[in-house]
Formats: structure tokens, sequence, C-alpha cells
């Protein structure tokens, strides 16, 4: 490969980077080159699933992001973590495998998206997919994101699933195939109790190949676009500067904060903000950095009457023990990814399509990274799936090492208040039916002293956190669409050989967990890529 000069230039590492480093350089007459700002995943809590804990908030393999304060959090600011790594979030999320619901594609599709359908986005699922439990018309055997069935349980878990069954929610062992809605165990990207990232999944299997170069510790500064053409990228690493160029593409797949500040920073974006630091304007893109939005989860935590992992985390005999069964068996609370239960539903009976999800955890905590509590606790957290609130990004300036400003808009709608609300009322409704109530002998949050729906949204208001779902910001959709900033083939309208592939294209965002969208969403792209869609 020529020094300076590839056929295509991957920005970010990251969940979808790493996929598309891997399809793009399957040809070997095609050079490819990863400009990751991060490091390589050599720490070892990456891999082992409960790791998360050890990784997010974590400065060495997690960007540590910070909302502003946020009026529908009662001007709160919360962290929103982001992975700083190869992998991207996918080396530190909570690993839950969801797809999302066929009408989320559907509807992408009928917004002006030709071929985003569910029926063309099923196959680039099941392409990705290497299923433990083998392929069917839902699922595949032969791909290299490694899904796998959860390898702990714990008996106020199961009575949680028949509290759920009581309130009329039905049995679903599988949200991934032919319906979404109903309670079961989450699948996690995860195989024989290691985390399967997409580092782990697609870059180290072809990390040898000749066509393929991976730059690490390498932040890209700007986008170099000549006559309405992405011809160059410029990074830094080592307090060092490099120009490199690319003949066909440049992609970039920084996720949904760095994507659209990086496209800001090189030019792309609304010129009136640009002009606020000086940076000359490439194209007048005013969605770029709009359409932010999330999942904000609402924790329900309640005292139990039997022990559970904060019990056993508390207690170093048995902390010790955990860690022999993992290491002797990769089982056990090591293995368990962030929610072992799920549910989807709708906030109330007339829903015809589920609005919420449910996390369930057989342990309670304020946050990731900061200890349990010192009580028997079970976490039962909840979110509206569809937000209709919007959000958006705003540099602080032209300098790629400011943080940009991030407001999510939380609850800023009636409509999502309400869902709030009402998918509390469902939290408490599992909690105290006959099959929990044995189990359950104080609702610590929201505690009963919040009853009325304005205390109850009060509540979230004060308590509610990212579920680390943000997307949007790089909206997909036809011209005519004035926040649209790729079309459907992902390139960015108004300039050449420039394509945005992460979780910021989401028009809307799916419903349910991002991180496996975001993997068909890269293999959808590189066929559009190489020409095989």
């Amino acid at each position: 490969m020529h020094a300076d000069t590839f056929d295509y230039i991957i920005v970010g590492g990251g969940t979808a980077g790493c996929v598309l480093a891997n399809r793009l350089s399957e040809n070997s007459k095609h050079s490819v080159l990863v400009l990751e700002a991060g490091k390589r995943d050599t720490n070892q809590w990456i891999h082992i699933p409960v790791g998360y804990f050890k990784t997010m908030h974590n400065p060495a393999t997690d960007w540590c992001y910070n909302t502003e304060p946020d009026p529908g959090l009662n001007n709160r600011s919360v962290k929103w973590p982001r992975g700083k790594v190869l992998g991207g979030s996918s080396s530190i999320n909570g690993l839950l495998y969801v797809r999302g619901q066929k009408e989320d594609y559907d509807d992408w599709e009928n917004a002006g998206n030709p071929g985003w359908s569910y029926e063309n986005m099923l196959p680039y699922f099941i392409k990705c997919e290497h299923q433990e439990r083998g392929a069917d018309e839902y699922h595949g055997q032969n791909g290299m994101l490694k899904v796998s069935d959860m390898r702990i349980r714990r008996e106020v878990g199961d009575a949680f699933i028949k509290g759920a069954e009581e309130i009329g929610i039905p049995h679903n062992d599988d949200f991934n195939g032919a319906t979404q809605e109903g309670v079961g165990y989450y699948q996690l990207t995860a195989w024989k109790g290691r985390r399967c990232s997409s580092s782990v999944g697609y870059l180290k299997p072809v990390s040898n190949r000749s066509n393929l170069k991976v730059v690490t510790k390498a932040l890209t500064c700007r986008i170099v676009i000549d006559e309405n053409r992405a011809s160059a990228v410029e990074y830094e690493q080592d307090d060092r500067n490099f120009t490199v160029r690319a003949s066909r593409e440049v992609i970039i797949c920084a996720g949904a904060i760095n994507s659209p500040q990086l496209l800001m920073l090189s030019g792309v974006g609304n010129p009136d903000h640009l002009r606020e630091f000086q940076i000359p304007v490439k194209h007048n893109l005013p969605g770029v950095g709009e359409n932010l939005h999330d999942h904000l989860q609402i924790r329900s935590v309640y005292r139990c009457s039997v022990k559970t992992l904060n019990d056993e985390i508390r207690n170093p005999i048995y902390k010790m023990l955990i860690g022999m069964q993992y290491f002797a068996f990769r089982t056990g609370p090591m293995s368990m990814a962030a929610s072992q239960i799920g549910i989807f539903t709708g906030s109330l009976p007339h829903i015809n399509r589920p609005d919420i999800q449910f996390h369930f955890q057989p342990l309670s905590s304020d946050s990731p990274g900061q200890g349990v509590h010192n009580y028997s606790g079970i976490t039962s957290s909840v979110t509206q799936l569809r937000p209709t609130s919007r959000g958006n990004l705003q540099l602080r300036s032209a300098n790629p090492r400011d943080y940009i400003a991030i407001h999510p808009n939380y609850l800023a709608t009636e409509e999502d208040q309400v869902i709030t609300v009402n998918a509390m009322k469902v939290s408490r409704a599992i909690a105290n039916s006959k099959a929990m109530s044995q189990y359950v002998e104080e609702e610590v949050l929201p505690g009963d002293q919040v009853q009325t729906d304005e205390e109850l949204l009060d509540f979230a208001r004060n308590i509610g956190e990212t579920i680390y779902h943000p997307v949007g910001t790089c909206k997909m959709g036809p011209v005519s669409d004035p926040m649209a900033v790729v079309d459907s083939t992902l390139r960015v309208h108004g300039i050449n050989g420039l394509r945005v592939v992460d979780a910021s294209i989401m028009p809307v965002i799916t419903s349910g967990n991002t991180n496996a969208p975001t993997f068909a969403i890269a293999e959808k792209a590189a066929d559009m890529i190489i020409g095989k869609s």
C-alpha cells in the first residue's frame, strides 16, 4: 500500500467501522485504512461480559461525555458513555442483542429511504449472526457476530417473568424472531462467556490482511473537501499531524456524537453555526447534529426478602467464588450482561405495538462502576421505545479535542411524558403481582410516597438516565427533507466520496437496544459501497 493514499479511509474503528474494515478489505485489490482515536482492545475487562462495570466511566476506554443541563431532567447533566477503543461501544456496552421491530425499518423506507424495509434488512441481520441456537428463517449461523443465551439465572428473575405473565404479557423466547412482544431472557453478543465486540468478531480474524491498516490513538481532525469531494483526512497521533488521501471514499463511522462533530469541523453543517467558529463552509446541511434522540431509562429498585447479587458481590468469600466459577466454567455473575430479562409491551392495554421495554437485573446500584447497594435489591428499568423529543449537538470550538455540547432534550413532549408515567405504572403492577409479592419487601425507588402522575413524572425527571442509545444526528432521508444529512445509500448530501455509517443515520430510533441494528446497517453499507446492493 502506498504510504499516504488508500482506496477507502474509515474514520472510527467502532461497531460499524470494524464491520466495514472486514468487508471492504475482502477484495485484495482494495486498500483500506481505519483511523481509531482510542487504543487497541487489550484491556481484559473488555472481554469479560460483566467488565462494563470497569470500562464505562473509565477514561481509558470511554469518552466520558456529559450532557448539558437538561430542562427535561430538572436541569441535571447526565453521563453519556461512548466506547473509546477498537470495537467502540460494542466493547463496553451491556451486550444485549436486540434488533428492534419490523415496523421500525418499514417506517424508515416509507419516510423516503428505499431499500431499508424489514424485508431488506432481515438478510443483513442473518448475515451478521452466528447464533448459538442454530439457523432458521430469522437467524444465521455463519456470521461473525456471536450471539448466545444467558449463562446466569436467578429464582427472583424467573418470578419476574411469571409476574409479567400474570398481568397479561405473553412469554417470548426470542425477541428477534417472529414478534418482539413479550417477556423472556435476553440473548447477548458473547460466546462461551466472552464478549464478542465488532473488533473481536470482525477485525481480529482479518488483522493480517496486507491491504488493511489499522491506526489507533489517531484523532481525526478534519475531512478535506475539494470541489464538493472528500479527498483526504487529516489526523493527529502522538502530537504529530498526518494527511492521508482517499482515492475512492471516506467513510465516517465515529458514532452519533463524533460523526456530526467531524462533519461540522470539516465545513458541513448549518452555515450560521459554522461561522461562529470561523469554519469555512463547504456545504449547507442544517440537519448535521440535529434529530438527536435517545432512550431514557427510569429505574425502579426493590428491597427483597431473599439474597440477591448485591449480597454475593459484597461478601468477599462469595466474590472469590464468583471469580472461580467464571474462570473455571465461564458462567455465573461474571458472564452476565447488563440485564438478564426483557419485556416489550404496551404502556397501556390498547397499544397495538410495544412502546416500552424493560431491563431486569437481580442486583441494584446507582450506576455502573459505583458498586451495589448495601441491601438485597433488584432493579426493574423501563424505557420508552420511540421517544418523540428531539435534541441537538453544538460545537464549543473548532478544536477537534474539545467535546461537543450535548442537548438531549429529554421528556420535552407530552407524549413522552405520558408514556413514561404509564410505563412506571406497569413496573409497579409487575412488582405487585402474586409471583413477585413473595420476594419484594419494599419499593425503594420511586417509593410509596410517589403516587400521582405529577409525582411520577417529577421522579422520572430527577432520576432518569440514558440507557446509552443516542442516534439520529446524521439523519438518513431524501434531499427534500431539510434535516436529512445522508441519502438512502448513506452518501452525504452534496458531497461526493463521503458517507456516514453508524447509528447517527437512523431517522428514528429502533425499538430496543441499538447495537445489533448498527451491525446490520454496516453490513448493508458494505454491500452498497462495493456494488452488491
